[in-house]
C-alpha cells in the first residue's frame, strides 16, 4: 500500500467527506449524502464505554443502510486506551472498514469526562489511544478527528504527530478551538501546518459550505481531503454543488426519503430526529416559521408526512 491508505483499501472516487455530527448524521442524512457525490460518511459518536457495557442505544447509531456496509466509518470517543482498544473490535463495528477516535467535540459534558477535544491536552494519552485501537481493529483504519488546539495552545500539528506515530491512516482538523465551539473563523493556517507536519493523508473541516469554500481549503492548506459538516444539514445536495455536478432535488422529496430510511427506529424517536433535520430542510424556504410550528406539534411519522412543506426548491 502507499501511504494513502483510505484511496488504497476503499478505492474512493473523490475526496468528499460528511462529518460524524451528533444529532444529525443518521442514517437517512448518510444515504442522502451520498446520493448527492459524498464519497465517505461517518455516524455520529458513540460511546466506547456504551459498547463495552452493552447499552443499547448504540444500535440506533450504528444502523447501516446495505449500500453502506465496508464504506462508512464510525465514529467512538472515550479517553481509556485498554476499553477503546477491546471495542473496536467488536462484532457491532464488523461493517465498518474505518475506526475514527473523537478528539474535538467541545461539549461541557464531554470536556468535563477527559473525552472529546480534552484530549488534545495530553499528546501522549492520544498516542496510546490510537496505538490501542490499531492494535485491536484487526485490520481496520484508524483515524482521529481533532481541533485547532484546547485554550490558547494551538497544538494540532503536535497532535496529529502523535497520532501519526500511535499508526493512524489519517487524521482530520477542524480549524477552530475548543473555545470556538462552531463559530467564527476557521484557522486555514493551522490546517495547513497540521498538512505539513505529518506524512499521512489529512481531512480539512471547517466552514466548507460551497465549492469555492471548499477550493479555498484545499489550494491553501493542501489537504488530502475536504469534510463538510452544517454545510450539508439541510442540504444534502451540496457535495454536487461543491463537485460541479448537475443535480436536482425539492425539499417535500428529500424529506420524505429521509423519512423512510429510519423505519428500523422506534416511531418516537425517528419523529424527533426529523424535527431536527426538518428545520434545517426549511431553513431561508417561504413559510419556514409556519412549517416549523406545525412540524414540531407532530407526534408521528404520518402527521410529520401530512405537513404541508410545499415542492419548493
Amino acid at each position: 500500500m502507499t501511504k494513502n491508505k483510505l484511496i488504497d483499501k476503499l478505492k474512493l472516487d473523490g475526496d468528499l467527506f460528511l462529518a460524524p455530527i451528533a444529532g444529525y448524521s443518521d442514517m437517512g442524512m448518510r444515504c442522502l449524502c451520498y446520493t448527492y457525490g459524498a464519497t465517505l460518511c461517518f455516524t455520529e459518536m458513540v460511546s466506547a464505554k456504551g459498547l463495552y457495557y452493552g447499552n443499547k442505544n448504540t444500535a440506533e447509531i450504528l444502523h447501516l443502510d446495505d449500500k453502506e456496509v465496508g464504506i462508512t466509518g464510525v465514529q467512538i470517543f472515550g479517553h481509556e486506551p485498554d476499553i477503546i482498544g477491546e471495542v473496536v473490535g467488536y462484532k457491532e463495528l464488523e461493517n465498518f472498514p474505518i475506526i475514527d477516535i473523537n478528539m474535538g467535540c467541545p461539549v461541557p459534558k464531554i470536556v468535563k469526562n477527559n473525552d472529546g477535544a480534552s484530549l488534545m491536552k495530553n499528546p501522549y494519552l492520544v498516542k496510546e489511544m490510537v496505538s490501542s485501537a490499531v492494535k485491536g481493529a484487526k485490520g481496520k483504519l484508524v483515524s482521529a478527528k481533532f481541533r485547532a488546539g484546547f485554550g490558547e495552545v494551538k497544538n494540532a500539528p503536535e497532535i496529529a504527530l502523535a497520532c501519526q506515530e500511535g499508526g493512524a491512516s489519517f487524521v482530520t482538523i477542524h480549524g477552530r478551538t475548543r473555545e470556538q465551539y462552531y463559530a467564527g473563523d476557521t484557522d486555514l493556517d493551522i490546517i495547513k501546518k497540521v498538512k505539513e507536519s505529518v506524512k499521512i493523508p489529512v481531512v480539512g473541516n471547517g466552514s466548507v459550505v460551497d465549492r469555492d469554500s471548499y477550493l479555498k481549503m484545499k489550494e491553501y492548506t493542501g489537504v488530502d481531503f475536504v469534510m463538510v459538516a452544517r454545510g450539508a444539514l439541510g442540504k444534502p445536495y451540496v457535495f454536487s454543488q461543491i463537485r460541479g455536478k448537475d443535480y436536482d432535488y425539492n425539499i417535500k422529496d428529500l424529506i420524505e426519503k429521509h423519512i423512510a430510511k429510519l423505519n428500523f427506529l422506534p416511531e418516537r424517536v425517528a419523529v424527533n430526529n426529523m424535527k431536527k433535520h426538518i428545520a434545517y430542510y426549511v431553513k431561508g424556504r417561504p413559510n419556514q416559521k409556519y412549517i416549523k410550528e406545525q412540524i414540531f406539534k407532530c407526534t408521528s411519522i404520518d402527521e410529520l408526512l401530512r405537513v404541508d412543506i410545499g415542492n419548493f426548491k
